[in-house]
């Protein structure tokens, strides 16, 4: 890519840096709280309607298909999706937030989680959104706002997730004759994330608009079905219109999307594999921290409260988006995205050797000061895992016009992934029962790490060399 264009790319994100934070910043933010509300109380809300019927084993089962029955209806949009869609998608997570918080069965829980899933694509909008205004040249700039709104969901879900579950029980003197949260002790958590994505459902109502209109009349319909070849002509005429007006990128702003099958090139096969690990074992890690936080330390854990798990979280949360936002771009420039990436993965075995390390201090001194340090650092460690991958997804699309099928495709395998990797987490379950190696879990991530460094070796130095080579 020409100086010129690497230029005009870069005051293109200059531009668009308001709509950053009225749009898509809003869509992750509200994604991303009803998750990390979630996270705390989850293990002991299953033991409090009594699923288990006190077999502290089953719980990491029940909490896996909670998450992944969400994820296996959880619907992928491109970043041509309507106003429409991501207004129902803000709606569907404030209802489903409620509907998880009144509750009190786990048919219950599961069916808000299917159906919040079913009308949730925020995650592959916001991706799609920002791979299709930048390049590999501003991309890590344009992540540096990204942290912001994670940040800032991961720290207020964690902690209204820990504090305000069960508030009669842990505020008395408050909410002690409240008997609606006697009876639903964790309505007043989940009422959090539903408040919030009702006020984001109202900004986007009333701010939001699309770049590209999609209101046709309906004149133009019936021209439409009954004249294919006349709206062909009307499309090439636009094309054309679109070429004249930015012949300077010519290069860069093709006529049409390329057919799946012409995406799948081996660079975007490469990157949905990597990806696609990747995927498992991040969010299998987290679901597994999820579960050990909670188990009692006789079984393998550290048997902490839904308040102290909420601070763990969001205080992780707190120094990865201090990190990112301060010091991201710069390790990218000075270091390039493969050596970080790699960095990343590298990381991945300390921190599985770090999960029955933790339960052994605790088992030998309680939890002390040693064991708060090692479990911030493993937080510490799993920060920099996730880092620089989105920069070869935006390179390995073929073209600027199939950057959306492109993330469509990555976004696909992650889907699939999210779906085992509650389910990896159960591993750790079954690892407790008795008559079983207690490290099992333990072997099984650490071949995930294995299988992730391998697939990674395809992936170039520097992910601009692949735009260059288009």
């Amino acid at each position: 890519m020409s100086t010129g264009n690497r230029q005009t790319r870069l005051g293109h994100i200059m531009l668009i840096e308001p709509v950053l934070h009225t749009q898509i910043q809003d869509l992750h933010f509200s994604h991303s709280l009803v998750f990390k509300t979630l996270a705390p109380f989850t293990p002991q809300l299953i033991r409090d309607i009594g699923v288990t019927n006190g077999d502290e084993q089953q719980v990491g089962y029940y909490v896996s298909i909670l998450v992944s029955m969400f994820s296996s209806f959880k619907c992928r949009r491109t970043h041509r999706a309507e106003n429409q869609s991501i207004l129902t998608a803000a709606f569907t997570l404030a209802t489903t937030m409620l509907w998880f918080g009144l509750s009190r069965t786990y048919l219950g829980l599961l069916l808000s989680r299917v159906i919040c899933g079913a009308f949730n694509g925020e995650n592959g909008i916001i991706k799609s959104m920002m791979m299709d205004i930048t390049d590999a040249t501003n991309l890590p700039k344009a992540y540096g706002y990204m942290p912001l709104p994670s940040m800032l969901a991961s720290i207020i879900g964690p902690l209204a997730g820990g504090s305000l579950s069960r508030p009669a029980d842990r505020f008395p003197e408050i909410f002690g004759q409240s008997q609606l949260l006697k009876i639903y002790p964790y309505l007043l958590a989940c009422a959090v994330p539903a408040l919030c994505s009702a006020i984001v459902w109202l900004v986007l109502y009333f701010c939001y608009k699309e770049s590209v209109s999609t209101t046709v009349s309906l004149w133009e319909v019936i021209k439409q079905w009954f004249s294919q070849r006349s709206y062909a002509k009307r499309s090439a005429l636009s094309n054309n219109a679109l070429l004249s007006s930015e012949e300077a990128n010519s290069e860069e702003v093709p006529s049409k999307s390329l057919p799946l099958r012409a995406v799948l090139t081996p660079k975007v096969v490469t990157v949905s594999a990597n990806s696609g690990v990747v995927t498992l074992f991040v969010v299998g890690i987290g679901k597994l921290q999820q579960i050990f936080y909670a188990t009692p330390i006789e079984l393998g854990g550290v048997s902490l409260d839904p308040p102290r798990i909420g601070f763990i979280f969001a205080t992780s949360a707190f120094a990865d988006g201090i990190f990112q936002l301060l010091f991201y771009a710069r390790l990218h420039d000075r270091l390039g995205a493969r050596v970080i990436y790699m960095a990343g993965l590298g990381s991945g075995i300390p921190v599985i050797i770090l999960f029955p390390v933790i339960n052994a201090l605790t088992r030998a001194h309680g939890m002390s000061f040693i064991v708060w340090f090692a479990i911030g650092v493993q937080r510490a460690l799993i920060m920099i895992m996730d880092m620089c991958f989105r920069l070869f997804v935006r390179a390995a699309a073929p073209s600027r016009a199939s950057i959306g099928a492109t993330n469509g495709i990555v976004q696909l395998v992650n889907g699939v992934a999210r779906i085992i990797a509650p389910g990896c987490a159960v591993v750790f379950s079954f690892s407790m029962q008795e008559g079983r190696d207690a490290w099992l879990v333990y072997y099984f991530y650490a071949v995930l790490v294995f299988v992730a460094i391998g697939t990674s070796m395809a992936l170039p130095q520097d992910p601009s060399l692949w735009e260059e080579r288009q």
